[in-house]
């Protein structure tokens, strides 16, 4: 695909998407089709005017029958509801900013299965832990790794273990005898002499 292609539907897909998820502007649309319908303006006449489907005018034009300009404005938010609201998500950031240790676990560290239980705990809300990261995410945290060594690690140790023992136990090659199995290649056992 050309460059050029590949620009274009880049570009029609931002505008389809930025346009299916611009709620204010659906909403114009709609007061604009009740005032066409005041006006006496047929179903076509709209769809046309406004350049959407027959079956959104159709739909608009029942529930403006029914009741009014006031039936085609915008009724919540779309999308499923959400299972905390902000004073809960203040509750668990507090239990969260505790820390692990202090909320009864053995590391301090955060998982996300640790979260979905401090959640749950705190709320009555059962989240998998899959799902967790967009509620941390609500609240403004993110992913972190520890930036600190454990407290049990001993350099000296390692130092000597890396000198004196790695050697002995890294696998080499062994000087003498068969180097292969395969049957194929000389010095195997089944290989003829």
């Amino acid at each position: 695909m050309t460059l050029i292609r590949v620009l274009f539907l880049v570009v029609v897909t931002t505008l389809r998407t930025s346009a299916r998820r611009d709620f204010e502007a659906m909403e114009r649309r709609r007061k604009r089709a009740a005032q066409l319908f005041r006006q006496g303006k047929s179903q076509a006449d709209v769809v046309r005017e406004l350049e959407v489907s027959r079956q959104s005018v159709s739909r608009w034009h029942a529930e403006w029958r029914a009741g009014g300009a006031n039936a085609l404005r915008r009724v919540g938010s779309p999308g499923r509801p959400r299972l905390l609201d902000q004073k809960e998500l203040r509750r668990v950031e507090r239990r969260l900013k505790k820390g692990p240790l202090s909320n009864g676990y053995a590391t301090d560290m955060w998982t996300l299965g640790r979260v979905a239980e401090v959640i749950e705990d705190e709320t009555a809300v059962s989240y998998h832990p899959g799902h967790v990261w967009r509620v941390l995410r609500e609240m403004g945290w993110s992913r972190q790794r520890p930036a600190r060594r454990a407290v049990e690690r001993d350099d000296e140790a390692i130092a000597r273990w890396v000198k004196e023992d790695w050697p002995r136990v890294k696998k080499t090659p062994a000087a003498e005898g068969p180097t292969s199995a395969s049957k194929t290649r000389a010095g195997s056992a089944s290989s003829p002499r």
